[in-house]
């Protein structure tokens, strides 16, 4: 039985484990079959910004002993403009969220494939709610409309899509955890 752990990162080794989850589920990185049948990840960050990142807000990870075997990024709105593909969300949420709601968002999820299917996506955000719900009302994020697999697994956790979008070509869920 493995002991998984979950906690905030806390350093420079475990963002760089991020970094290499995040190359090995990258898009352009796996199959058009994997893609469809175990989701990917889209964007691609630099451990510099994993880093900044981090400091405003830890992220949320998974360990089996010292491996980093899952994460879910914290990303303040602070970060909005640093990363382009994410600028129309930020921009569209500024619009969805009332004025008087505080909310954060999981800028990606991601549990390396040999750990898949034992309820580790749900443990990274269930220790994700239990660490952040009493600064943000939402937990907010979006999801490619093509990763079928991804969608299903973020509507079992609760999440409720508020507003489609299409960028680039890409159709995008933007979807939303009511926290309170």
């Amino acid at each position: 039985m493995k002991s998984i752990i979950y906690k905030r990162a806390s350093t420079l080794d475990e963002l760089e484990q991020i970094r290499t989850l995040q190359l090995q589920n990258g898009a352009q990185n796996i199959t058009t079959e994997e893609k469809l049948q175990e989701g990917f990840v889209t964007v691609q960050h630099t451990v510099a910004l994993l880093e900044q990142m981090n400091t405003a807000c830890a992220h949320i990870i998974a360990k089996d002993n010292d491996m980093v075997i899952g994460f879910a990024l914290v990303m303040l709105s602070s970060f909005r403009n640093e990363i382009e593909i994410l600028i129309p969300m930020f921009e569209r949420i500024d619009g969805l969220v009332p004025k008087d709601k505080t909310y954060v968002v999981m800028g990606q999820i991601c549990v390396d494939k040999k750990y898949r299917k034992q309820g580790i996506f749900r443990g990274l955000y269930h220790f994700y709610r239990e660490e952040l719900q009493h600064e943000f009302d939402y937990l907010i994020t979006e999801v490619a409309t093509i990763n079928l697999r991804s969608m299903q697994a973020h509507e079992a956790i609760g999440f409720k899509i508020i507003d489609t979008y299409e960028e680039d070509g890409i159709v995008w869920n933007i979807i939303l955890w009511d926290w309170k």
